[in-house]
């Protein structure tokens, strides 16, 4: 038989007062997006179809790295050479690692580098346009289309500010992405001459702006200017983005300067903190120790009371055998209407099987009972 034990205990959290200040930007659409919640602090016409030009090749970087070809030699296709737009001046026949491709990509915003990606990855533009528009739909992008890897206008090339947030979210997750696009300069091969290229970033925010960690330009005449950029202060990470916005330099910088001036994280349980301890058989030493497996993240407004219900459901009635990172329960935590549910782990292995005693899940029981109330 299963026990679980409930009990709820409301936190009252008071951050020092800060009255928030109009967000000011020029874009047509913008959003400004937490990273670890993926909550939006700030929007206008978020969700409204736009094309997003060379904001496009985020999913072309994510499609190459997450092809398992980024170390692979790629020859350079001559459909890669020549190609409209920026570039990084690919020549027939040199050869780089695939990873190299994806810096120019995103540091220089090579045309180019997209295609000769797309023919190593899928063998055709046509192809590789096919995986984008998968792995948008694998993300829950319903207002997102590629008709290309690169960002020039298409017919159906479009996506929405905030689902271009949700992708970057998504692909900032990825180390090597986010190492990518937080460079300021690299250097990749050119084989068919003495020198390197030397690439340097069109994202100018990563030395305009304090904690600038990424990501990608974009601007087509249909389009207007793009930008997608994210940036880190106080242990949070804030995404912005901007469609047909023709100073957005600027926006981008009144946008993280209100998210980081008017909100913060916080996080009542944390990843790895004891919750618990629970009986596993008819002796109390045989017992076992709960902890929380993943953090509860909030995003609070500064200034205003938040409070926090915590409810514990656990498992009380253990049978071994159990092993390391056996789930026995989880806390629930409610603010402001969201919960978050987080599983509570076993970090001990038992082999041994032993009969029940009701007697000391009680003693065990009231103990945590009184430990609980106290802590809070």
């Amino acid at each position: 038989m299963k026990i679980l034990f409930y009990f709820a205990v409301t936190l009252i959290l008071s951050l020092n007062c800060i009255n928030a200040s109009a967000v000011t930007h020029t874009a047509k659409s913008a959003v400004l997006i937490e990273m670890q919640t993926g909550e939006i602090i700030y929007q206008k016409n978020a969700h409204e179809r736009l094309p997003m030009a060379s904001t496009t090749k985020i999913m072309t970087a994510l499609c190459a790295i997450e092809s398992g070809m980024l170390y692979d030699t790629v020859k350079i296709d001559d459909r890669a050479v020549g190609i409209e737009g920026s570039s990084i001046y690919l020549q027939k026949g040199e050869s780089m690692k695939l990873i190299d491709l994806c810096y120019g990509l995103m540091l220089n915003s090579g045309n180019d580098s997209a295609c000769a990606i797309a023919y190593k990855v899928s063998g055709s533009i046509e192809k590789f346009v096919e995986l984008m528009n998968k792995k948008a739909n694998e993300l829950g992008l319903e207002n997102t289309h590629f008709d290309n890897p690169s960002g020039l206008d298409g017919k159906t090339h479009y996506t929405t500010a905030y689902e271009l947030a949700k992708l970057t979210r998504y692909a900032l997750g990825n180390s090597i992405f986010a190492k990518i696009v937080s460079a300021k300069t690299a250097q990749i091969p050119n084989t068919n001459k003495k020198y390197n290229r030397f690439l340097k970033n069109h994202n100018k925010l990563l030395n305009m702006y304090e904690g600038c960690t990424g990501v990608k330009t974009g601007f087509t005449r249909k389009s207007g200017r793009c930008l997608v950029s994210s940036a880190q202060r106080d242990g949070m990470e804030l995404i912005c983005v901007t469609l047909s916005d023709p100073d957005d330099w600027n926006s981008h910088i009144n946008m993280f300067n209100y998210g980081f001036k008017n909100f913060g994280l916080y996080t009542p349980i944390k990843k790895g903190s004891y919750l618990a301890t629970v009986c596993a058989g008819d002796d109390l030493k045989n017992t076992v120790k709960l902890y929380a497996e993943d953090d509860a993240d909030f995003l609070v407004k500064k200034g205003e009371n938040s409070s926090f219900k915590v409810v514990y459901n656990l498992d009380y009635k253990i049978k071994p055998p159990l092993k390391y990172g056996d789930i026995c329960g989880n806390v629930e935590i409610t603010s402001g209407g969201k919960t978050k549910v987080i599983n509570a782990v076993c970090t001990t292995t038992l082999n041994k099987k032993e009969k029940f005693d009701f007697f000391a899940l009680y003693k065990v029981l009231l103990k945590e009972f009184f430990l609980k109330n106290k802590g809070f």
